[in-house]
């Protein structure tokens, strides 16, 4: 299977947006609430600093770990994307969605970052 590079820039804008989506947005809290919370704090130089509490043990915070850190959800969201690209053909406009998403959370990040 050939991948041009065009479908490359899809996947890569689909895994970095589905990754977002895990880890940090407001819509998907209630998958993280079990095991972490987070809170934020300014340091010295009014930098906010993201604070991760994991809760539990075991198990528990191991996913806790897993959940707050977009490495590792990363690779997942990257398996997942190239999954559903190869596996599932049909579904391409919705990973196509997910990366015009991901181009404007990216944008957003940069243009509007205080």
């Amino acid at each position: 299977m050939s991948l041009s590079w065009i479908e490359l820039v899809i996947l890569v804008l689909a895994s970095f947006r589905l990754t977002r989506l895990v880890v940090y947005d407001e819509i998907t809290s209630f998958l993280r609430e079990p095991f972490f919370t987070v809170t934020y704090d300014e340091d010295g130089t009014g930098q906010v600093v993201r604070h991760v509490h994991l809760k539990g043990n075991g198990l528990r915070q191991w996913l806790g770990t897993l959940l707050s850190c977009h490495w590792c959800v990363g690779v997942w969201s990257a398996a997942a994307v190239v999954g559903v690209y190869w596996w599932v053909p049909a579904a391409f406009p919705l990973l196509l969605m997910m990366a015009v998403a991901g181009a404007a959370s990216f944008i957003e990040t940069k243009l509007y970052r205080d």
